[in-house]
């Protein structure tokens, strides 16, 4: 007898396991490849069914408080807000950015001072039609505290562009 065949007469155990390895074998090689006999429509069906419609592409651009400004979330439905240069797409959080939210004065402006300072009062933010904020009054914890909302608004968020001076866009 040869010893691949011994290994099962000696150790049943081994012939048990090699159906269900068989099984699971066969089953990648061989996928059951029929369609649905409906196509689902909800998540209990399965993930593979077809959105009702694309999401709007997000582009990349340059923005400028003036133009930052109308993405507030009262005069546009997107709600964009700018921290160290980056702005944000933050429309997914409008509960916290939107109008009544507590960040919702950062809407459509530079939030920069007020995230590294934590504060949302009005005076953190610069006029719109001024010269962005150089921060250069800030001390280093602030500028730190500053970076750590920019990190977290990276991971969380889409960067939809950057903030440019009102006369460079």
């Amino acid at each position: 007898m040869s010893s691949f065949a011994q290994t099962f007469t000696d150790t049943p155990l081994n012939a048990l396991l090699l159906a269900p390895i068989a099984y699971y074998a066969y089953s990648i090689a061989f996928p059951d490849t029929k369609p649905p006999a409906t196509i689902p429509t909800d998540w209990r069906g399965g993930y593979s069914w077809k959105p009702p419609s694309h999401p709007k592409t997000v582009l990349y651009k340059k923005y400028t408080p003036k133009t930052l400004q109308p993405f507030n979330g009262v005069d546009n439905p997107r709600i964009l807000l700018a921290i160290n240069g980056k702005v944000f797409d933050v429309t997914a959080g409008g509960s916290f950015y939107g109008p009544g939210g507590p960040y919702g004065n950062f809407a459509g402006r530079d939030a920069s001072r007020g995230m590294a300072k934590q504060s949302f009062d009005k005076e953190m933010l610069s006029p719109i039609d001024g010269p962005i904020d150089p921060l250069t009054d800030i001390t280093p914890d602030e500028r730190d505290n500053m970076m750590g909302w920019v990190e977290h608004f990276s991971h969380k968020y889409i960067v939809c562009g950057e903030l440019v001076e009102n006369d460079a866009a």
